[in-house]
């Protein structure tokens, strides 16, 4: 893995590319702090499945999936019925 200031990286994008897919992650620097790294198609695409969860692991998790806004119960009313007129 090879640090690249980001003014290198720009001028040297080729050469960036290629050492990416040879070598594997590149880091880019800005002002020497790391700010981006160039990683392989491969290499992208099996950290974002990684990352994915299973449908298994999302049943089984205890982790809330979101929020259910639900009225409290008594406070509907009902619709009074239709008004029926006389004949």
């Amino acid at each position: 893995m090879t640090v690249w200031p980001v003014q290198d990286a720009k001028a040297r994008f080729s050469e960036l590319l290629e050492r990416c897919v040879a070598e594997g992650h590149q880091i880019v620097t800005k002002r020497g702090a790391e700010v981006a790294v160039l990683a392989p198609m491969r290499e992208w695409r099996r950290l974002v499945e990684a990352a994915r969860p299973s449908l298994k692991a999302l049943l089984l998790s205890d982790e809330a999936r979101g929020e259910l806004n639900m009225l409290a119960r008594g406070g509907a009313r009902r619709r009074p019925p239709p008004f029926i007129g006389q004949a």
